[in-house]
């Protein structure tokens, strides 16, 4: 009984130790700012046991469907094409009816203004007269100055010829107005007559001297 009680206690005083030893480590825990976290999970350590529980069984995956046995379709050829043209569709045509033209409106234009006629001139206070040969014309050119090839030819004709005159008397151009069909007939009777014609000059209204004109022909004839 007695070994049994200082067993007893022995184990007692063990115990106190140990509680001491963790007293002492508490407060040194306090004391030097430990986390108080770290004491507690050790302690949690020391009088607790973790149980991991075991997983749950993974289930299965379901057996597939049992599919029914199917031949495949026989393989169809397709249809030869077949070229169908639809008609095409009636083409209506409606003839288009031009508008009617537009009415022309013709605005006659105004009548010319007519200008009154000029005043006649003054009368003239003297007759204007013509000019007129000094002489005898027959002199200037005849059957004694006929060309000696017209002459040896035996060229016969008459020559018609107009002259200008100035206010002198005197002519000034000589223009054959018809041949005689010799050209030496033709150009001897201008040469003559702008040599040896004179004039009495044309004369104005007012009785003044003019230039002016004056015709005639000549026969040429050679002399029997």
């Amino acid at each position: 009984m007695a070994y049994a009680d200082q067993q007893m206690s022995g184990n007692r005083i063990v115990a106190i130790i140990i509680v001491a030893l963790i007293h002492v480590a508490v407060g040194y825990a306090l004391v030097t700012g430990l986390a108080y976290s770290a004491v507690k999970k050790a302690i949690e350590r020391v009088t607790t046991v973790d149980i991991e529980e075991p997983p749950p069984p993974e289930e299965e995956p379901p057996p597939p469907e049992p599919q029914p046995d199917t031949a495949p379709p026989p393989p169809v050829a397709p249809p030869p094409p077949m070229n169908i043209s639809p008609a095409p569709p009636p083409i209506q045509t409606q003839p288009t009816i031009p508008p009617p033209a537009p009415i022309a409106v013709r605005v006659p234009p105004p009548a010319p203004v007519v200008a009154p006629p000029p005043a006649p001139p003054p009368p003239p206070r003297v007759q204007p007269k013509s000019a007129t040969p000094k002489g005898n014309p027959g002199s200037w050119a005849n059957a004694n100055d006929y060309p000696s090839r017209a002459l040896r030819e035996e060229k016969e004709g008459v020559t018609r010829f107009s002259v200008q005159i100035d206010a002198n008397g005197r002519v000034t151009n000589c223009t054959v107005t018809g041949s005689s069909g010799t050209p030496e007939l033709d150009s001897t009777t201008c040469s003559l007559i702008q040599r040896r014609a004179r004039f009495n000059p044309a004369t104005d209204g007012e009785g003044k001297p003019t230039s002016g004109s004056w015709s005639s022909s000549v026969r040429w004839q050679i002399p029997q």
